[in-house]
């Protein structure tokens, strides 16, 4: 359920009725200030400006045409022109009731599901995981969960690089290798096994002759060559199928559609480009100039779509990519969890697609941009020798990190008991410290703050959602068992009512604009009036009264329920204790 989008639309029908013109919105938000009302309607000013009147007149017309609304207890003018809203504790209270009988939370999926394509991952099939993958693996894994949950159909595309003219160095490599060993032991660590071809492809005499020509023969489609390089191909996916296992990531070997899977159409779209005069031959280069992307001085951007000599580059197999999404996958949101730094490459393929009609008007293609995570000195997160940071061994670190803490709060548990805590606590922590961060910004990436069991952390939260459950083991009864119906009494109740209300609003917002960290601040400011409300409002003490005891039981139930879907959304798990 969408309150906002609910109260939008009955005063949208006031403003219709009141005479305004369509195209005025009634810009419903929630009140940002306790006495103003539960939500606000501020749209009379900007139409007021519009139809030339006083606002506070237009406000007045619209409420007078808002008729009987079982939602909304009353309606105030304020200001010049502001409409408070007070929605009915009655009407709340039936929500809530709703919400307790419905496994989705009272939340319908879309009327009109739309098919969205989403890029994300993309590791290198010649090395292993790093934590430059991490922020695209979680952010991306994270809008699909939602897509999905809003009843959206949602197809993973893991954009993974295993073609170009460093396969024929590793070939090469490995194809020596297996003189003396199998694949799997000459693949056991990625980063040493690349190192080992680089520097043979440098300093080797004829080493580097053997690596061109394997790189010919793969091209060639030569079958003992091809063979090796889906062996490769097969123990690198492995590797990144076992991160994407510690990191509870949907993510799956299906869902790799590699750069060699568009090699037959790069010579066709390329053709295709020149004959539709979009992309011309300039230098012996084959090249797309964009006006539309033009610098300050006039000149256009330039893209190369294949290179001097035949090689194709990035931009011509991403808009092979979108050719197939668009059209194959029939796509009605194309979306890519890629670095900002990729803004301009990324801008240029589009550009290109668009002019080219690879993708219809009403399909979009979305760049969801994010920042870089950094270390504490400001600088992108490294080893202490300054190497990259391998993903595995980060999420090994913040298992260990967090088993530790748990280990020092709770030496009553079983070892067993602590390691499983401390792996949920661990992963969840560095999943959640990324998502609560606006995605396109940097963030300094810190062990303290992200294991703290205080302010907006993910055990902050998996500690809450744990508190509540604690309350129905001390009651030794059920959330299904509860019966009476819900009261809202005080205010702590009524602003937590309200609060777990917005929960459809907040999941439609992030689903539109790809920011995930709406999401947690709406789970934190949860988190925040639960204990708000369980301060004011005794559930267990003796002296509650039977009707009120179950009414704040069944309000805790909605409470743990919206965290743990809410978090599952993030992919972070929940623990019934801790």
């Amino acid at each position: 359920m969408n309150i906002r989008q609910q109260l939008n639309d009955i005063f949208q029908t006031a403003m219709t009725a009141a005479g305004i013109p369509a195209e005025c919105s009634p810009a419903v938000a929630p009140a940002k200030k306790a006495g103003f009302g539960d939500y606000q309607a501020n749209g009379a000013m900007a139409a007021a400006k519009k139809v030339g009147t006083n606002p506070r007149e237009l406000a007045a017309k619209i409420v007078d045409n808002l008729g009987e609304r079982p939602m909304i207890e009353k309606v105030e003018i304020a200001g010049p022109g502001f409409i408070n809203i007070h929605l009915s504790d009655t009407w709340l209270a039936g929500t809530l009731a709703a919400s307790r009988t419905d496994e989705r939370l009272n939340i319908a999926k879309v009327a009109e599901p739309q098919t969205a394509v989403l890029d994300y991952s993309h590791p290198n099939l010649a090395k292993e995981m790093h934590v430059g993958h991490l922020r695209t693996t979680i952010i991306g894994d994270a809008l699909a969960r939602l897509l999905e949950f809003q009843g959206h159909k949602v197809i993973r595309q893991n954009h993974m690089g295993d073609w170009g003219t460093q396969f024929g160095m590793l070939l090469a490599h490995l194809a020596d290798q297996m003189e003396n060993q199998d694949a799997e032991v000459a693949l056991a660590d990625l980063e040493v096994f690349y190192r080992e071809a680089k520097v043979r492809f440098d300093e080797e005499e004829g080493f580097a002759d053997r690596a061109r020509e394997y790189v010919v023969k793969l091209q060639g489609g030569d079958a003992d060559c091809l063979k090796l390089w889906q062996r490769f191909i097969d123990i690198s996916i492995s590797h990144a199928e076992e991160i994407y296992e510690k990191l509870d990531v949907t993510l799956q070997r299906k869902d790799v559609y590699a750069e060699s899977q568009y090699n037959d159409d790069l010579p066709v779209l390329v053709k295709d480009l020149m004959d539709r005069g979009i992309a011309v031959e300039d230098q012996g280069a084959i090249v797309a100039f964009l006006p539309e992307m033009a610098d300050k001085e006039g000149n256009p951007s330039v893209v190369i779509i294949q290179k001097r000599g035949g090689g194709y580059l990035y931009a011509t197999t991403d808009l092979a990519a979108i050719r197939y999404r668009a059209n194959v996958l029939k796509a009605d949101r194309i979306l890519y969890v890629v670095d900002a730094r990729q803004s301009l490459h990324l801008q240029q393929a589009f550009t290109v697609a668009r002019k080219a009609g690879y993708i219809a008007d009403d399909q979009t293609l979305e760049h969801c941009a994010f920042g870089t995570m950094m270390g504490d000195d400001g600088k992108p997160f490294k080893t202490r020798s300054g190497g990259t940071v391998k993903l595995a061994a980060l999420l090994d670190e913040a298992v260990e990190r967090a088993t530790a803490l748990v280990a020092a709060k709770n030496p009553e548990l079983s070892a067993e008991q602590q390691a499983e805590i401390g792996r949920v606590v661990g992963i969840g922590a560095v999943k959640y410290a990324d998502l609560s961060k606006t995605r396109t910004n940097d963030y300094v990436f810190n062990w303290e703050s992200m294991l703290a069991f205080e302010g907006n952390t993910a055990p902050y939260l998996q500690y809450a959602y744990t508190r509540v459950r604690s309350i129905f083991r001390r009651a030794g009864m059920e959330p299904s068992a509860l019966t009476g119906a819900i009261q809202l009494g005080t205010d702590a109740e009524r602003a937590l009512a309200i609060k777990l209300n917005q929960f459809g609003e907040v999941l439609d917002q992030v689903t539109k604009d790809t920011f995930p960290h709406v999401l947690c601040t709406y789970l934190y400011e949860l988190a925040s009036a639960y204990m708000g409300f369980y301060e004011a409002c005794p559930v267990l003490k003796e002296g509650v009264s039977e009707e009120d005891k179950l009414s704040r039981l069944q309000l805790c139930d909605l409470v743990a329920r919206t965290l743990a879907t809410g978090l599952g959304l993030l992919g972070i798990e929940v623990l019934e204790q801790m």
